[in-house]
């Protein structure tokens, strides 16, 4: 069987301790390509020659300071790549896109490497993965299971290890679903921050793209990595700088949908995990509330029994008409309701749907965060095929009001059901709160969220009489001081990167190595930039031993992550910055230094 591709922080791990290169990693990907069992992933894949070039590109003459360095991705086969056809799963439809979709190309600037585009519900409208004439994927966890759609083949690459991350679109759950049918996170970031030119639209005042990937932490380097506000997107927006830092999990106020609202379809399974998962919740945010669902869902049934169905034939109304042959029927069965609305329609629904967000946004004065089941039930392709658009409908039932809305959202697992089915939660909140989501999400799963097969009821795992601790300079794997750790019983947890917060120094030292030292940046407005550190996890009764070793100006401190985490590590005085001490900061980090001194 095929080496399952590693995710984004193993990848960065690997490379940066010098036993692997993108060139090698590469034949691990095409090896993988040629191994999937999960039905029609891929629509077009780059040639493998290609992949080859751009991946010894990489390994010859890229950065590895870069946030995405070698780094295999797949895009969702309605976003353009330049040089490839982009069918939005309808191959009469497609075209050869001259130049990449901002998003792409932001990735690829960023050291990505493009493996392809996948298999996707046609024209993106779906959630189940079984409306695409390439064939329908089913989730990775077999079973004739569906895979969710509409992006179904970014979804299953990521899950089946054949790509560390993959850009779907989300404009009714498109990138939250899938993830819950496959075990994986789906970022479905606030609308605007990453660009959709260069995307064939569903809903163009609706669509996201979105983010797929193993961990958290993934998805938000590629959050980091792909948001820009470019000329071609109008409907593109800026994060503000206030809201990129998130605020810690301890603050937040926790809603709960009431009992009244929840409805699982006759899945007691699913019932019982969502349960679960909100008393894991519960331990990071405290006490709950109740939060009515009502204008939530009243505004989800506006996007396909309202007039915003009209919205998709903007784009595709033409098509519909001139190759009514070439469309699904199911897609068609959807698309033609659209015909059905005039203006009139379209404003008293944007009116309603002004009243809904009122009472929506009167909820964000109570709480910060609302958890929903991510789907209230799973089928499997035969079961879809019984009831196509009822049971899509039934799919959509916590996702399709979020863009609607104007929401963000972060799906996670949320462990199996006792009959072995994947379930999910979501995290919701107002526009912008991405990244408050995301560190919650990552304390949630980090703190024993289950990814694996959990007996429906069990209680929450306990947690290890363990820290993670952030290091920097010669604590790192290979260092001269790396030993400290191994000695007390440390396990390396992966790399990361700091917030641009920090600035890092070079301060002389007798043996002429030098002592690398971190220090965030004060009120004077000084920038900083995002550092490299190695996260491990250490024995908590170990931690006074190591301190007792670390030599002044150097302390053990708070360090903010790119993630929005806070976590332990070493840090420095900032007395000790001054000359004549090197400030070394635009390398990225010590190893990166190290390596540019090398070659001076």
């Amino acid at each position: 069987m095929p080496e399952r591709v590693k995710s984004i922080a193993e990848l960065r791990s690997a490379y940066r301790e010098g036993g692997l290169t993108p060139a090698d990693h590469a034949e691990r990907v095409l090896d993988g390509l040629s191994g999937s069992d999960h039905g029609p992933v891929w629509i077009s894949t780059v040639p493998a020659d290609r992949l080859r070039e751009r991946a010894e590109s990489l390994t010859r003459h890229g950065d590895p300071a870069l946030p995405l360095y070698g780094i295999p991705f797949a895009v969702k086969d309605n976003i353009d790549v330049a040089g490839m056809v982009t069918t939005a799963g309808c191959p009469d439809f497609g075209y050869l896109a001259a130049e990449d979709a901002p998003v792409v190309r932001r990735l690829l600037d960023a050291g990505a490497l493009l493996v392809g585009k996948t298999n996707l519900d046609q024209f993106a409208t779906g959630l189940t993965g079984a409306r695409s004439p390439y064939g329908s994927c089913q989730s990775v966890f077999g079973g004739g299971l569906i895979s969710g759609g509409s992006s179904s083949g970014s979804a299953v690459a990521v899950a089946a290890g054949q790509v560390s991350f993959a850009l779907g679109t989300d404009t009714a759950g498109s990138g939250r679903v899938p993830a819950a049918l496959n075990g994986i996170v789906g970022l479905k970031p606030t609308r605007g921050l990453l660009s959709t030119a260069g995307v064939v639209p569903a809903c163009r005042s609706l669509d996201c793209v979105s983010v797929f990937a193993p961990d958290v932490a993934g998805a938000l380097d590629v959050l980091h990595a792909a948001r820009a506000v470019t000329p071609a997107d109008p409907w593109g927006r800026p994060f503000p700088a206030e809201r990129v830092v998130p605020r810690p999990p301890g603050t937040l106020r926790l809603g709960v949908p009431r009992a009244e609202d929840l409805e699982f379809f006759g899945d007691t399974g699913q019932e019982t995990r969502f349960a679960a998962g909100v008393e894991r919740l519960r331990t990071f945010v405290g006490s709950p509330r109740s939060v009515p669902l009502g204008a939530f869902f009243e505004a989800g049934d506006l996007l396909y029994r309202g007039p915003w169905v009209a919205e998709r034939l903007v784009a595709l109304g033409g098509f519909l008409r001139s190759h009514p042959e070439s469309v699904l029927a199911v897609t068609r069965a959807v698309l033609e309701t659209g015909w059905r609305y005039d203006a009139i329609d379209a404003f008293r629904g944007q009116h309603r749907l002004r009243e809904l967000r009122a009472q929506v946004d009167q909820l964000w004065e109570d709480i910060d965060v609302l958890v929903v089941p991510t789907v209230g039930t799973t089928f499997t392709l035969d079961e879809i095929a019984e009831d196509p658009i009822g049971r899509n409908a039934m799919l959509g039932r916590y996702t399709q009001f979020a863009n609607l809305l104007d929401l963000a959202a972060v799906t996670v697992p949320n462990g199996f059901t006792s009959s072995g089915r994947p379930a999910s939660l979501t995290l919701v909140g107002p526009a912008f709160s991405d990244t408050t989501l995301a560190r919650l999400a990552a304390t949630l799963t980090e703190g024993g969220a289950p990814t694996g097969a959990v007996e429906a009821g069990s209680p929450p795992p306990q947690r290890t009489a363990e820290l993670l601790i952030a290091v920097v300079g010669r604590h790192l794997t290979g260092e001269s001081r790396n030993g400290e750790l191994l000695g007390h019983g440390a396990v390396l947890a992966g790399t990361a990167r700091t917030a641009p917060l920090y600035r890092l120094y070079r301060m002389d030292t007798p043996d002429g190595d030098g002592l690398p030292g971190l220090v965030r940046t004060g009120p004077d407005g000084s920038p900083g930039h995002p550092i490299e550190v190695e996260l491990w996890r250490l024995p908590s009764a170990a931690l006074g031993g190591l301190l007792a070793g670390v030599p002044a100006p150097l302390s053990v401190g708070w360090i903010r992550l790119h993630d929005g985490r806070d976590v332990l590590g070493f840090l420095c005085e900032a007395y000790a910055a001054g000359p004549p001490a090197e400030d070394i900061s635009a390398s990225g980090g010590w190893r990166a230094y190290r390596r540019s001194a090398a070659r001076r």
